[in-house]
Parts: C-alpha cells; sequence; structure tokens
C-alpha cells in the first residue's frame, strides 16, 4: 500500500447516470418457469417498463395459464419448447432453478431467441462458456440477471471508485444471509436443483467484489455443508490488485446484515442491508464528514425492471451483452464459484457431465 497524498473529499455525490426504464426500447418477453422471481419480474416490467410481457411457458399448462391470468400474459404454453417456438417472443428470461439454466438458456438460444438467465448464470464456469459461445455464434444477446449491477446505487458506486475518492482501496467487506428451515426438497438445500448458500445467496457478494476489486488473485475458503451435502455456509477471504483485500460470507442458517463497504486509504463506501436492492449509498471520510446519495422511489424486487431494460438496450443496438457485467466476467466469478465448492469439498449433480 502507498501513502500518497488523499483526494479531496467531494462536495457531493455523483448522481447514478442510469436511464429510465421506461424509455427502453420494448420488447416481446417470455418467461420461461413462472416461480417466485419471475411473479416479481413481471410485476416490475408491467409497472415501470414498457416491455411487452407476450407468453409464459412451463412444464404445466395449468400452471402456465395461472400465471399468465395474474400477470395480463396473452399466450400461455405447456411446455418450453413451446414457449421458444413462440414467433411473437424475442427474449426469454430463464427463472428455472440453477440445474436448469444451463439446458433452458441453450434451448432458447438455439430457437434464436436472446436470453435474460437468472443468477446464478449456470451452476458452473464450463457451463456459462458454453451458454456465451452459443450465444454468439446464434448472434443473440446473452445476459446473466444479476439486477444488483443495473441499479442507480451501483452506479454512484461505480462514479466513487473510477475517480478515485476512496484513495486506493484495501477492503471489502459484503454478506448476504437468509434464515431457511431444513427441508430437503427446497431449492437451497436440494443438490439436483444445484442448491446451495452460494449459487443461491452468495452470488450477490461475490459478484459485489468482483466488480469493485475485478477477478481474484487468491481465493482462501472455509464452509460447512448442510444436512443434505450442499454447502450451508461459506467465508471467503479473495485477494485483489495492491494487496486489496474482500471478505465475503454468505448463509443459509441465519439473517444476516446483508450490508457492503468498500475501504479505502482515504474514504469508504457503505450500503447498508439490503446492499443488492435499491439502496442508499454513503462515502465517509476518514475523519467522519459523510455525504450521503438516497435510493429513488423504487424498493425492492421493482428494481428488476432495469436489468430487463438493459437487455431490451442491447437487443435493440445489436449488442451481443452489456458493459456493466459481460459475459467474461460473469464466466470469471462461476470460476471463483468452482474454487470456492472445491475447496471446500462440495460437488452439485451434473458438474461433471
Amino acid at each position: 500500500m502507498t501513502t500518497a497524498t488523499p483526494p479531496p473529499f467531494p462536495r457531493s455525490l455523483p448522481l447514478p447516470r442510469t436511464p429510465d426504464p421506461a424509455a427502453a426500447p420494448p420488447q416481446r418477453w417470455g418467461i420461461m418457469a413462472p416461480g417466485g422471481i419471475a411473479g416479481s419480474f413481471c410485476r416490475a416490467l408491467n409497472e415501470h417498463t414498457n416491455q411487452k410481457i407476450t407468453a409464459v411457458g412451463s412444464r404445466s399448462l395449468d400452471r402456465a395459464t395461472a400465471f399468465a391470468a395474474a400477470h395480463g400474459i396473452d399466450a400461455a404454453h405447456g411446455s418450453y419448447e413451446e414457449l421458444v417456438a413462440d414467433p411473437n417472443v424475442d427474449v426469454i428470461y430463464v427463472a428455472s432453478p440453477h440445474s436448469e439454466h444451463h439446458r433452458h438458456a441453450l434451448l432458447a438460444i438455439n430457437a434464436g431467441k436472446h436470453v435474460l438467465v437468472e443468477k446464478a448464470f449456470t451452476q458452473n464456469a464450463r457451463q456459462a462458456r458454453e451458454v456465451v459461445a452459443a450465444a454468439e455464434r446464434a448472434g443473440v444477446v446473452v445476459q446473466e440477471a444479476m439486477w444488483t449491477r443495473f441499479l442507480p446505487h451501483i452506479d454512484v458506486v461505480r462514479q466513487l471508485l473510477a475517480d478515485g475518492a476512496l484513495g486506493e482501496v484495501t477492503t471489502l467487506f459484503a454478506d448476504h444471509g437468509q434464515y431457511f428451515a431444513p427441508d430437503p426438497n427446497h431449492r437451497i438445500f436440494n443438490p439436483a436443483l444445484a442448491g446451495g448458500a452460494l449459487l443461491d445467496l452468495g452470488i450477490y457478494p461475490l459478484s459485489f467484489a468482483s466488480f469493485a476489486l475485478g477477478n481474484p488473485t487468491s481465493i482462501i475458503a472455509s464452509g460447512h455443508k448442510a444436512f443434505t451435502g450442499v454447502d450451508g455456509q461459506v467465508s471467503v477471504i479473495l485477494g485483489g490488485p495492491g494487496g486489496s483485500q474482500a471478505l465475503v460470507n454468505t448463509t443459509s442458517y441465519a439473517k444476516t446484515p446483508t450490508s457492503a463497504s468498500i475501504s479505502g486509504t482515504a474514504a469508504r463506501i457503505e450500503i447498508p442491508g439490503l446492499f443488492y436492492n435499491p439502496a442508499s449509498v454513503s462515502l465517509i471520510s476518514r475523519d467522519g464528514s459523510t455525504l450521503t446519495w438516497d435510493a429513488n422511489h423504487l424498493t425492492g424486487n421493482s428494481g428488476l425492471c432495469f436489468q430487463a431494460a438493459e437487455v431490451a438496450r442491447l437487443i435493440a443496438a445489436g449488442a451481443p451483452h452489456s458493459e456493466l457485467l459481460p459475459s467474461t466476467e460473469t464466466i470469471q466469478i462461476l470460476e471463483t464459484v468452482d474454487e470456492i465448492r472445491r475447496q471446500i469439498g462440495v460437488t452439485l449433480p451434473g458438474d461433471n457431465a
């Protein structure tokens, strides 16, 4: 670490440059797998964008029909194959369990559809590379639905880091823990669904660390397996440039603060829980001077509209993926996940298939 003169503390925080989601060119969306997150996604699009949700697909026609009625969707399909063949669909939102992301993304891509794939993008880096390569061959957009990257408060952080407002970045803390009652059939405990705290919860702080510090230069992980053999709790130290470190924790055993901070030689950024939702951002100098940007009117899952708007703009522009989260970085993050799981001794069905 150096002892360079710290930058002057700014008079105000930068404003987010995030475009209005309602201004994004409308695309026709198909929903693959009508679960809870898909419902939140549809509500966000219907309330805050001009995107058109034209179809939903499920393995159960009754379930697809009920979901379509609840969200004002015209077409309901009783199979995913029928959904991706629908000529009134431009882009597929893949909201199935982690174990199915790889197969379902490829199904959509091979039908010529653009895809927004829920985080975690796939269950491992090998699968991610295959999905990205298929999208490149097909000439369609492929994007991980790590919605946090596209939220306004993250753009405030992005600008502060680019401006050097923290001085030399030294330390990042981020955690995401939720309590789940032990249930072998729940997705977070079920190995067959690629369960585990890392892919479901830990992907958020790991992606945040990648965003702030880049691809790690070293990884040291410690974990505890849940009763089904998936990872139940994991703590990780990630090495970064210039001796910086990220300390990341995830757990399915307890509700944690789910906050994040980035500290440097001159100042630190604090994002109180839930850091991955629309949130406020504070910049705090070494002497305690504080500036805060308050989150906009969007709260909770309504922020899902920003990732959809970004994908709509990419499709209109003919861009393969967003520069806010390139496919190369999505793959690198999953390579980190793979190494963490290797160190703690967790393998999932399908990892070697």
